[in-house]
């Protein structure tokens, strides 16, 4: 089993439990998931493929109806320590095979939050298109509207995408639907310096039925949700 054949069993895992898959296209068992995210590989693979299946599978399983949403953290760095570079984007710090990894953990997550300045400076589009699978919902932080209407996640209709802003969230929340974008008002109000809590957009997320959650920048939205305790893993990239 290479690492493509990997690849492909891991989408056919998503949200699957106490059954064996088969490799694509073959009638042979290649791995057996049971019902705790446990797997047990039934067919010879590379390392590198093992090493696949070991980061992915267990982000794959189901989550129970009324368990906690799952959390995960991305942060990417030079060897020097930098999150982003002297001008302040972050895009492309780790290089084409961190950038692959952060796709793939799009493909498995039901959806991908970053923050105002992130999504302002990047202009990111937050798609897999560097690997196969799903296309996440993407979320962006953006309590005074800084991000240009002009960027990807408003206008490119790759994906849905969750605008969070101003406004007190509750049953009268102001949403707001234009294309194939949501805005949904649930960060305080404007004038508010605290930063925004991050228990509020989990919550939100999963009033949308969004429960697998990939926070993947910037540096200081991750850190909002390592710091509250929210983060179930935390993938940290190193480039060499």
């Amino acid at each position: 089993m290479d690492c493509d054949a990997a690849w492909q069993l891991i989408l056919d895992a998503i949200d699957r439990s106490n059954v064996t898959l088969a490799l694509p296209e073959s009638d042979q068992p290649a791995v057996r998931l049971n019902g705790t995210g446990a797997w047990h590989l039934l067919h010879p693979a590379t390392p590198q493929a093992r090493d696949l299946l070991s980061t992915f599978l267990p982000l794959c399983r189901p989550l129970p109806t009324d368990s906690a949403p799952r959390v995960i953290g991305q942060l990417g760095q030079s060897l020097d320590g930098r999150i982003a570079t002297v001008t302040g984007r972050s895009r492309f710090i780790n290089g084409d095979d961190g950038i692959t990894h952060l796709h793939r953990i799009r493909a498995v997550s039901d959806a991908v939050v970053v923050g105002a300045g992130t999504a302002a400076t990047d202009n990111p589009m937050l798609t897999v298109r560097r690997t196969t699978g799903p296309n996440p919902v993407r979320v962006v932080i953006d309590r005074h509207r800084r991000v240009p209407q002009s960027h990807h996640l408003f206008t490119d209709e790759q994906s849905r995408t969750i605008r969070l802003v101003a406004g007190q969230y509750g049953p009268q929340s102001v949403v707001r639907e234009y294309g194939q974008v949501t805005e949904v008002a649930c960060l305080g109000d404007r004038e508010q310096i605290e930063p925004v809590d991050p228990r509020v957009i989990l919550q939100v997320l999963n009033d949308f039925g969004l429960r697998k959650i990939f926070i993947e920048g910037g540096g200081l939205t991750v850190s909002s949700f390592l710091n509250a305790g929210l983060l179930d893993r935390l993938h940290v990239m190193v480039a060499q």
